[in-house]
């Protein structure tokens, strides 16, 4: 955790404190916390609206698709099938699933302790994407037979020569990927852009 909070790190904000040598003032600093603000509620907002479209497609999923064929969604380029996986995503790791299950409930305490520094709108979005994700597989792994922390998660995108997965890890890839191309860019969550 205090890795993830270095590389998140505080805004560099003087305001914070009261007027700086440069005329700033209290207003400045209330300012700069709505914004703060604002972008941990986008954050939230990506993350519940990620966390519910995979709780309800993995609801439809268990009620109608399981102990059915698969059903094709682009020939058998893409189908849909519904499987119970017990490992990380895309299958690897059956024999860990505990180890996940901390893994998961670890990155949810880091992203919510992390967000009071939040200051930038598309790590809000990036974060919002891994906490949501993070929050549906974990929903599995606690709910799902056969038990506690053991839970297989649902699985039911099936591309062909790929292997089979849900929206929560589209949303935790999606938002790896963003991350990598913002640390790319050098735009730091606290919304400084650093060159090096």
């Amino acid at each position: 955790m205090a890795e993830a909070e270095r590389i998140i790190g505080t805004p560099e904000n003087p305001d914070v404190e009261g007027a700086d040598e440069g005329g700033s003032t209290a207003a400045d600093a209330a300012a700069n916390a709505g914004r703060g603000k604002r972008k941990v509620l986008a954050l939230l907002t990506v993350a519940v609206v990620a966390y519910l479209l995979d709780l309800v497609t993995k609801m439809i999923v268990v009620a109608k698709l399981e102990h059915q064929p698969p059903i094709d969604v682009i020939g058998d380029w893409l189908q849909f099938r519904a499987i119970r996986n017990p490992g990380a995503a895309f299958g690897f790791g059956e024999a860990f699933t505990v180890i996940f299950t901390i893994i998961a409930a670890g990155v949810i305490v880091v992203i919510v302790r992390l967000a009071r520094k939040l200051y930038s709108l598309p790590w809000a979005i990036a974060l919002g994407l891994l906490l949501g994700g993070a929050l549906g597989n974990l929903t599995d792994r606690l709910f799902r037979a056969p038990g506690v922390f053991e839970g297989a998660v649902v699985d039911f995108i099936a591309p062909k020569h790929f292997a089979v997965f849900n929206l929560a890890d589209s949303a935790i890839v999606c938002g790896g990927i963003l991350i990598v191309i913002l640390s790319f860019k050098g735009l730091d969550p606290d919304g400084t852009v650093h060159k090096d």
